[in-house]
């Protein structure tokens, strides 16, 4: 008998070579209906796997994990290659992956696929899954693998691919039949609802060198109403795209001329992101941060120094040879903090010692990856570095804690949590090798945030190279995960930089260094913005506050004079003094999310009053200009939301 220790840490016994799935039946009939994979050591294994020996096991269904998720996409992505040969015989199949959001498959056909081409291939998916077809797993040599595939170049090129001796595993459902490692369900059946999203042109292998191939898109749930409700969250996405928003805003603009992942910000753009570097630089020279200018080239020779290099060296740009200098466009900045820190001996009693820069670095992104303000090629870092004591780094931590914290409450920011992320030690080349700096960055790091009363969750792999962090999860409106501000403790750089400072012994030790950043980048922090607010941002960093909508020309001096007096109190004011009716400025206004818009007609003028209207309510309330002056600068000022 073989022992099977579960989630839970229950256990059961089996008979050898029992398959995950049978496992499942024991446990429970309904389970067995939900399961679509296993995962035993870490690893995904078919419900088809036969278990050898002793081991843990996690049996997973589509709510339980993204795993279990993928199992259910994959297999459906087969279901549609199989409805697309049945409709295009002459189809040649590529890769049908599933993804973070369902799966797609890639295919070369004749012509892109058109909307009754889609609509067609759905409706026959539809009768593969009513057919129920079981799915059946096998597996063959490579030359028997290159036979069976022989009408098929895309695979064969994969098969080619793979090294020699390695299991080659086929899935056939009826009369179609794909090479997959799997893991995939036992009949057609199981999937219950779909939906195909869009097609696109795709090169093969990503390389636009290769043939373009035509993608199709599509999604899967056990349950019909989870499509619809996927819908639905698909058009919210869509309305707060913040590209969509950012155009029609004039917040910022892209070029083919300027670059891939090189936005340009337009004024409104300007304003805001002006706006938000005052605020976070105002909040850390009130905490004791200095601020420095650095430059955004560097012998590449610094980054070998750090350990930058040797783990970042493919997502930078290329060296540039300058005289007797390699010179790169900088990825990050820490080094260059190092050399300001190290520009002049220490004491004990200047640490800590906190240096802050809006720094621009640069990535080489893949042009197919950059996406408006959200991944870019050259960002601008709300940055930071600590130079502490170890007695200090509870303290200080502690402060960059409460800093986030202050930074959430100004933006209404509520549904977030913190992460502690830890390496992977399994990976030795992702990470600066050296278990005893690790354990005990970690384990402090473990420590403070308890002592702290800071509520995290573990996660491994997601360390800087250098040192473990706690990252902050936000939760987006579309129900995204962001990574916005971040804090890592860093004992490896003050060692590869030679830090130092004179101790009360008299004796030369070296500090620690938290890097933090609280706003991460402004360009995705903006994009995150966009997309929480439709554009529709709070009072005090709408790029224009107040827009006064005089009726005729009559008012038009009166209307200046409030304009002076708001511009006079701060505030960024517009007057619209076109000639058009009252109704259609309104209109403008509000598409363009101004918070407050200052009706102005002949009775407002009569007895020296406005009549304000907000952005979220659609009647008038009449106020004397004074009363308003003082009510937009309170609220400015206490950052209403």
């Amino acid at each position: 008998m073989i022992k099977i220790t579960l989630k839970d840490g229950s256990n059961i016994e089996i008979q050898e070579e029992a398959t995950i799935l049978e496992v499942a039946q024991k446990i429970s009939e309904g389970l067995a209906r939900m399961a679509t994979c296993g995962i035993i050591k870490g690893e995904v294994k078919d419900l088809r796997y036969k278990i050898q020996e002793d081991c843990n096991l996690t049996i997973e269904t589509f709510e339980s994990s993204i795993e279990g998720k993928k199992a259910y996409w994959h297999t459906t992505s087969h279901i549609m290659a199989q409805a697309v040969k049945r409709l295009f015989p002459n189809v040649k199949f590529a890769i049908g992956p599933s993804i973070e959001n369902g799966f797609y498959y890639d295919f070369d056909v004749e012509k892109p696929f058109t909307d009754e081409d889609k609509a067609n291939i759905e409706a026959e998916m539809k009768k593969i899954i009513k057919e129920d077809i079981e799915i059946e797993k096998f597996a063959l040599s490579k030359q028997e693998a290159l036979k069976l595939m022989k009408d098929q170049p895309y695979k064969q090129e994969l098969i080619n691919d793979l090294p020699e001796g390695e299991e080659i595993s086929f899935y056939k459902q009826g009369d179609f039949t794909d090479l997959c490692a799997g893991p995939h369900l036992i009949k057609t059946g199981k999937v219950k609802a779909i939906k195909i999203l869009s097609s696109s042109g795709a090169y093969w292998k990503g390389n636009e060198q290769n043939k373009m191939l035509q993608r199709i898109y599509a999604i899967s749930f056990p349950k019909a109403s989870q499509v619809d409700e996927y819908l639905e969250k698909l058009e919210e996405t869509k309305q707060r795209d913040h590209r969509k928003i950012g155009k029609d805003l004039e917040l910022f603009m892209t070029s083919p001329l300027v670059g891939s992942g090189l936005p340009m910000y337009l004024p409104n753009g300007a304003t805001i992101r002006l706006l938000l570097e005052r605020y976070i630089q105002d909040k850390e020279v009130e905490m004791g941060y200095s601020h420095v200018y650095t430059p955004s080239l560097a012998n590449s020779q610094l980054y070998k120094v750090s350990g930058h290099w040797d783990h970042y060296k493919d997502d930078m740009f290329p060296v540039m040879k300058m005289d007797n200098e390699e010179i790169v466009l900088r990825p990050m900045n820490c080094p260059h903090h190092m050399l300001i820190y190290k520009n002049k001996m220490h004491s004990y009693r200047d640490l800590p010692i906190r240096i802050g820069e809006l720094a621009h670095d640069f990535r080489f992104e893949d042009s197919g990856s950059v996406c408006g303000l959200e991944r870019v090629r050259e960002m601008c870092q709300n940055d930071a570095h600590l130079f502490v004591r170890p007695d200090q780094i509870k303290e200080e931590f502690g402060k960059v804690v409460q800093l986030i914290l202050s930074v959430y409450r100004d933006f209404g920011f509520k549904d977030y949590e913190f992460r502690l992320s830890l390496r992977d030690k399994n990976n030795k080349e992702k990470y600066f090798d050296d278990d005893e700096m690790w354990e005990k960055a970690e384990s402090q790091l473990r420590e403070i945030l308890t002592e702290l009363g800071v509520k995290f969750y573990e996660a491994e792999g997601e360390a800087a190279f250098y040192g473990p962090k706690l990252d902050v999860q936000l939760k987006s409106a579309v129900g995204h995960d962001v990574t916005v501000s971040t804090c890592q403790l860093d004992f490896l750089l003050p060692e590869r930089f030679k830090l130092e400072y004179i101790g009360e012994d008299g004796e030369k030790h070296r500090p620690v260094v938290i890097h933090r950043a609280i706003l991460g980048t402004f360009d995705r922090f903006m994009c995150f913005l966009i997309e929480e607010t439709k554009g529709a941002f709070p009072l005090w960093l709408s790029p224009t506050q107040v827009k006064i909508l005089p009726i005729t020309d009559a008012q038009h001096e009166y209307a200046k004079e409030v304009q002076k007096k708001l511009h006079k109190a701060g505030v960024r004011v517009i007057l619209d003094d076109r000639n058009e009716k009252v109704g259609y400025k309104i209109r403008e206004a509000q598409l363009e999310k101004v918070p407050y818009m200052l009706v102005v007609g002949a009775k407002e003028v009569q007895e020296n009053t406005i009549a304000v209207r907000s952005r979220g309510n659609a009647e008038n309330e009449t106020m004397k200009v004074a009363e308003f002056v003082e009510k937009i600068k309170n609220e400015i000022e206490n950052k209403n939301n």
